[in-house]
């Protein structure tokens, strides 16, 4: 099963195209380009979609596969070059399944022609079911034409400004079109027209290309189907176009791996449920460090209760037979433990032989009990009990070959004890209570979760600043496991950036004391460079690259900006950074209360920013550590306006320089960068959505369509 849809062409009702290359030759043997969707099929592999063709029988059995069905200008061979497979008639049967596919929730994309009562098909007969049809004419342009042929008509695009299912799309040529008609007013509601030919056209400020809903489906009509061929998909904006009519049409659909439920049943165990039960029983008896007090609490209780997160541990071990040793060690912690009278609790003993990097296999599941803390969540060294299983699809292997990270780990929850109802989305091994610090071998991000939130947050700024999604972004957001796929490789890729590229300074300097807004440069290169990575990915067509791409955008912006206190917030700095940088390069607008974004530069704009932040690091290695502080301090405040109090601000004349670094540091204000207008109206609408997302999971979430 793939998490991408499934899309098939019709090519068994003697179509004017066709995906394989020996039909095309046949078709049109002196320009086989013009009779070939080849690069079509390429352009949809390349962000990861199934492809297929029907070219024998009934397609009633067959759409009922896919997702979505494409049928390009079905033709008699007399009117037409076509495959001449099949009749270009419809029957009633394939008809209704049509029909019934759409209203199902499955896409439909129809390209017809100019002329269309010519070709001896029905197409108008099954567009009829969808309140649309094409009209019998050749659409000519004396103005906006390519070429000079007048019969090359270029589009007057609705929307134009590349928003929505037109993002990227500025220019497009139709060739030889017709027009498309609404047949009934009522549907005009559920009729989106995306493309008309111009005011000096004949027919003048007719439809080219529209969208319709049907049901719970999509519908796609354009009244060409050369502007997406082989000789023509290349020309303006043609592929993007394409890209986008598909992923739209594809809407929400799901698929989820069987690897990934594979191990949902744990959660539902008996075991599991028991051993669960002892350890909430448990934790509030525990103080901070993870000691249990005899003097407030019941020792003998707490001792039964050990007793019994033993027992849960040993009746499903059998289960995890990969963390054997593990787990042996780890009831003979929790012995120790309760036998040495519940002092601070100490498990190095079972912590150095949980080594889940070495078992790097999708869908395997582990059972984590520990005494921890949560980041971001319960600072105490409570008794945490967890259930998660790894994700680690072949496709993700292979992009940590390129970007090598042998500690990294990407997981879901199957189930977890309350440290993890909380903001925390990482399993780190850090947190544990332990007598020396070991080294560590594995770090774990919760997929799942990073997921969720991201879903639920910018789903909801997009609906409060009227931002038109690109159809791809709308699916990151309506598909939990692409979205899971996405902050897998986003995180693989930051993480190992830490420690790459010219670091005038530890890498993991949170550690250190120093200005906040140095923490916040560090977190932003590791995702700038992030994004810059996806974008020769995605040229390389790998299929998550894109949605990083969002990912990287859509949390900083939407999330990280506006979440948390305002007490030296290094996270929500990096996102004030990227808004500011992003809204100066005219690649983002916040105009009549919409945000909207130019897609075509916001790919240039984030890689300059990149740039940009990388030479700030390269040139910090010729300089003093507060020298490196002030020219980091001065490209932040070229972009994020200082509080009108600060010292900083004022320049190196007014800070004390003489003397220590602390006082250096205690000069920063809480808020230094305050939030600015645009986001303040922003914390205020979406403080409760982010509250929200405390303890999320992907079965916290809803199918949410979003977009037009």
């Amino acid at each position: 099963m793939s998490v991408f849809p499934r899309v098939l062409f019709e090519e068994s009702h003697s179509e004017a195209w066709s995906l394989d290359a020996a039909v095309a030759a046949r078709i049109n043997p002196a320009q086989p380009a013009d009779a070939s969707y080849a690069l079509a099929a390429q352009a949809l592999r390349k962000r990861g979609f199934e492809i297929d063709s029907h070219r024998e029988g009934q397609i009633g059995a067959a759409v009922a596969e896919a997702d979505v069905l494409v049928i390009a200008h079905p033709a008699e061979t007399s009117a037409e070059r076509a495959s001449g497979s099949g009749s270009p008639m419809f029957g009633s049967e394939e008809i209704q399944a049509i029909e019934q596919f759409v209203r199902d929730g499955g896409g439909l994309v129809v390209l017809g022609e100019c002329n269309q009562d010519t070709y001896g098909t029905n197409l108008n007969e099954l567009l009829s079911a969808f309140g649309v049809s094409v009209c019998s004419v050749t659409a000519h342009d004396g103005t906006a034409r390519h070429n000079g042929v007048s019969s090359w008509v270029m589009a007057d695009l609705h929307g134009k400004g590349g928003q929505g299912l037109l993002a990227g799309v500025q220019e497009a040529c139709f060739y030889r079109a017709g027009t498309l008609q609404v047949l009934d007013a009522s549907n005009d509601g559920k009729v989106n027209v995306l493309a008309t030919t111009s005011p000096a056209a004949h027919p003048a400020g007719e439809p080219l290309a529209l969208t319709a809903r049907h049901g719970q489906g999509r519908v796609v009509v354009l009244a060409d189907s050369d502007l997406f061929g082989d000789d023509s998909i290349e020309e303006f904006d043609h592929e993007t176009l394409w890209v986008n009519l598909i992923t739209w049409a594809a809407g929400s659909s799901t698929v989820v791996s069987e690897t990934q439920v594979a191990g949902a049943w744990l959660a539902l165990d008996p075991r599991w449920l028991e051993l669960k039960a002892a350890v909430e029983e448990l934790r509030p008896m525990q103080s901070k460090d993870g000691s249990i007090d005899g003097q407030a609490h019941d020792l003998s209780a707490a001792a039964s209760l050990t007793d019994r997160i033993i027992a849960g541990i040993a009746a499903l071990a059998g289960e995890f037979p990969h963390d054997a040793e593990y787990l042996s060690a780890l009831q003979a912690d929790f012995a120790r433990w309760k036998d040495e009278g519940f002092g601070v609790p100490d498990f190095l003993d079972s912590l150095v032989l949980f080594r889940p990097d070495q078992h790097r296999e999708d869908g395997i599941c582990h059972l984590v009990v520990f005494p921890m803390y949560t980041q971001n969540g319960n600072p105490l060294r409570n008794i945490e009990a967890v259930l998660i299983s790894v994700l680690w699809p072949e496709w993700l292997a292979e992009v940590e070959q390129r970007y090598d990270n042998p500690a990294f780990l990407s997981i879901n929850f199957l189930d977890f004890t309350p440290g993890y109802d909380t903001n925390s989305a990482v399993l780190f091994p850090e947190t544990v209570a332990v007598r020396d610090v070991p080294k560590f071998h594995w770090g774990a991000i919760f997929s799942d979760r990073e997921a969720a939130r991201f879903r639920r947050v910018v789903t909801a700024a997009s609906q409060l600043l009227g931002l038109q999604l690109p159809p791809d972004a709308e699916r990151l957001l309506s598909n939990q496991e692409y979205c899971q796929g996405m902050f897998a490789m986003w995180d693989l890729i930051h993480d190992r950036t830490h420690s790459h590229g010219d670091l005038p300074f530890d890498p993991f300097m949170i550690k250190q004391r120093m200005p906040y807004w140095m923490y916040s440069l560090e977190e932003l290169r590791c995702d700038l460079n992030t994004f810059v990575q996806a974008v020769e990915l995605e040229k390389e067509g790998q299929p998550f690259a894109k949605a990083v791409q969002y990912g990287v955008v859509f949390d900083r912006i939407f999330r990280f900006a506006v979440t948390g206190g305002r007490v030296r917030n290094y996270d929500g700095l990096g996102g004030q950074l990227i808004f500011a940088w992003l809204h100066k390069n005219d690649a983002l607008r916040w105009t009549d209360n919409k945000l909207s974004f130019d897609w075509q530069r916001v790919p240039g704009a984030v890689v300059e920013l990149a740039e940009a932040v990388n030479r700030l690091y390269r040139d910090g290695i010729d300089r003093s550590k507060v020298a490196h502080w002030l020219a980091s301090y001065e490209f932040v405040a070229g972009y994020v306006a200082p509080h009108p109090r600060s010292t900083w601000a004022k320049g190196a004349d007014a800070l004390p320089l003489d003397g220590t670094r602390k006082e250096l540091v205690d000069a920063v204000l809480d808020d230094e960068f305050p939030l600015n207008v645009f986001f303040e109206a922003l914390e205020k609408k979406l403080a409760p959505v982010i509250a929200s997302t405390a303890g999320i999971t992907a079965a916290d979430i809803d199918q949410v369509e979003v977009g037009a």
